[in-house]
């Protein structure tokens, strides 16, 4: 039984980071189930006027009604009763970059192919089979991929049938990951 060192591993955290990234573009560009959760907004224009009035241009994530908002908590439970409720996300105002957010999206795909390494090398020996490696690359990545988007459910109203299908993408992602760690593992 001999240990498994990250440098062992490089091949694998490489590779496994293209196949997620290969894999999420097909998600997304191709079978597009996940793209039917991001809703219109009807009066699209109205609502950017108003966020533009309220000076909500910066970047930031803000809830409403807030608890610590105008007229305390009291107000703040029947605002809550009375609806809307929501968080409104937003982005610095610009032009998108598709190439630099593809790039972060491939450096966070690697880190997590890094902890997945990191993870397995401390499981698993040289020579693990390819099953075992499997399960246990294969419950990692499910976890980094997938996790997140329970508690996003939970406090901030991201539906169920979105963290549903957040979840069976995230298993996709966790097997490519799974399928590129067993065939690469050091023999």
């Amino acid at each position: 039984m001999h240990d498994v060192t990250m440098p062992m591993l490089w091949l694998p955290i490489l590779l496994s980071a293209v196949a997620v990234m290969i894999g999420s573009s097909v998600i997304w560009m191709a079978l597009k189930y996940e793209n039917a959760e991001w809703k219109v907004v009807p009066g699209e224009d109205q609502l950017i006027e108003a966020v533009r009035k309220l000076n909500l241009s910066a970047p930031g994530q803000y809830l409403f009604p807030h608890m610590m908002g105008e007229g305390g908590a009291q107000a703040a439970t029947r605002k809550w009763e009375e609806g809307p409720v929501g968080v409104l996300l937003l982005r610095k105002p610009g032009k998108f970059s598709m190439g630099g957010t593809l790039f972060k999206s491939f450096i966070f795909y690697l880190v997590v192919s890094f902890f997945v390494a990191y993870v397995a090398s401390h499981a698993l020996s040289v020579g693990t089979e390819y099953l075992r490696v499997f399960q246990i690359a294969g419950a990692c990545g499910f976890m980094a991929y997938g996790f997140a988007l329970v508690p996003e459910a939970i406090w901030f109203g991201r539906t169920w049938k979105s963290v549903c299908k957040g979840l069976v993408s995230a298993l996709i992602l966790g097997c490519l990951t799974a399928g590129t760690f067993g065939w690469l593992w050091p023999r």
